[in-house]
């Protein structure tokens, strides 16, 4: 029996991790220990959430949150070394670039565990994001590296990983194993007026959050276009004090603030949206999914290929380029049918390398 210890800490890796551990289910030679760290965790996850998305509940939750990256990161290495070294797992499996991802590789790489990193390869080339840090040391130490796209291959091609001892596998992306899932399951929301057309955006990024004159910038020109059309903009708790504190939101008054909504719901507002516009990376490529434009309010992006194929506009936080992309978009076709991300087959293309890496190295 083949055993993997999967590490997750962020809602957004358990949606994803759902599809591989629904396929992982599929298989009577392998048994799968899930590890919720609570990096993220919020009142949502709970019973009634795993349940509602289909996914195992966690076998352990470590409750580490609210702490400094290093205080976290800290943490979370010493309870998942615990775990580890009870369960005794072949392999340790991690999503994506959070603090949780790091803790979870440095114990398979101090502890001689075997690592696969889903979702590697991705840069978006800032040093000053901790996440960036966070995906390049996790790629440094695994053995098995699935990237979602042909870029994310050629990073890791550009920094020297032909002559490190793991694989390179473009796996496709496990978010549109999941996306086609979870579009039968999708709610239209109930407590909040919807327009026949509207724009679904979210801002959530702390380089945003946590510059006052950016989150002005950026809800100016979100005004000026919800002048028109209306927009939706679930809004954290925290970002909302923070545009009260400043007086910024009465100045607003043209957007739909609303809290934020479950995925189901999420994922019925992006298939119904006109255009998304975000600073989520996830955000960003479930908009073409559903084969929908997107302005993406930040100076850089891991998905480069949504830029150069013309369906993503970077316009940071300058209103002026808001406006100007809002506008250039009305006026532009767009060409979706690109397979960018696979065939909505990763979840299997990863278990079944996984399995063919123990059957080469018995």
């Amino acid at each position: 029996m083949l055993k993997i210890l999967t590490i997750l800490g962020a809602r957004p890796q358990f949606i994803k991790a759902g599809s591989v551990s629904r396929k992982i289910a599929e298989y009577n030679n392998i048994k799968e220990i899930i590890v919720h760290t609570g990096q993220h965790y919020d009142a949502n996850m709970s019973d009634i959430f795993f349940d509602e998305m289909k996914i195992p509940k966690p076998d352990y939750f470590l409750g580490v949150s609210g702490k400094s990256h290093g205080a976290m990161t800290g943490q979370m290495i010493e309870k998942i070394e615990e775990i580890a070294l009870k369960e005794k797992p072949d392999w340790i499996i991690v999503y994506g670039d959070t603090n949780s991802t790091l803790a979870g590789a440095i114990v398979a790489g101090k502890l001689h565990i075997k690592l696969a990193h889903i979702e590697a390869g991705l840069r978006s080339f800032n040093m000053q994001m901790p996440e960036e840090i966070n995906r390049i040391l996790t790629d440094r130490v695994s053995d098995l590296l699935f990237c979602p796209t042909n870029i994310a291959i050629q990073n890791l091609k550009n920094e020297g990983y032909n002559n490190f001892n793991c694989k390179v596998i473009n796996s496709g992306d496990v978010m549109q194993d999941g996306i086609i899932f979870y579009k039968k399951l999708a709610n239209k929301p109930s407590n909040f007026y919807i327009q026949e057309e509207f724009i679904l955006c979210t801002i959530h990024r702390a380089e945003n959050t946590d510059n006052i004159n950016r989150l002005r910038e950026i809800l100016s020109g979100l005004n000026e276009i919800a002048k028109e059309t209306q927009i939706i903009l679930p809004l954290h708790p925290r970002t909302k004090n923070i545009l009260e504190k400043n007086d910024v939101l009465d100045s607003h008054s043209n957007l739909t603030i609303i809290n934020p909504v479950g995925y189901l719901e999420m994922i019925w507002l992006i298939n119904n949206s006109q255009l998304v516009m975000t600073d989520s990376g996830g955000l960003q490529k479930e908009a073409y999914f559903f084969a929908k434009p997107c302005i993406t309010l930040r100076d850089e992006t891991e998905w480069v290929e949504l830029v150069n194929l013309g369906v993503n506009i970077l316009v940071g936080a300058n209103k002026t380029s808001i406006l100007e992309a809002y506008v250039d978009l009305d006026k532009t076709k767009f060409d979706f049918s690109n397979s960018l991300y696979g065939d909505g087959n990763a979840s299997k293309i990863i278990i079944e390398n996984i399995l063919n890496y123990e059957e080469v190295n018995k």
